[in-house]
């Protein structure tokens, strides 16, 4: 079972990178960003997102043809590591089109997600 959580945890966001436990979904939010469909650039840095995403209550709330991003806070209940993750996403007809997903675990992005 050793073998099989360390694996998990390398193709999973919700598997602790420290003891390869299951993470719990903490918190959830979600983001416009100032980028229409056909201008996507991706962004790495985390001030960006920090700086320019819009806060909504849900997916309907973004205007057609605007990207979004997902930002989801994981805790692991084991050792208690905590990560961020954030997908960007273009809402097309009830379906999330993906562009990007980043994993943060040093805090960079937690102003989002409290």
């Amino acid at each position: 079972m050793g073998f099989i959580r360390n694996i998990r945890s390398v193709f999973h966001d919700d598997w602790c990178r420290e003891c390869k436990s299951e993470m719990e979904v903490k918190n959830k939010k979600l983001y416009a960003l100032p980028m229409m469909v056909g201008h996507y650039v991706s962004h790495t840095d985390p001030e960006y997102y920090i700086k320019n995403v819009t806060p909504v209550n849900r997916k309907a709330e973004i205007p057609t043809g605007q990207y979004a991003c997902g930002v989801i806070a994981y805790r692991c209940p084991e050792c208690l590591h905590e990560a961020v993750k954030l997908s960007v996403f273009l809402p097309v007809r009830d379906v999330e089109k993906y562009e990007d997903a980043f994993l943060f675990e040093n805090g960079e992005v937690d102003s989002l997600i409290k």
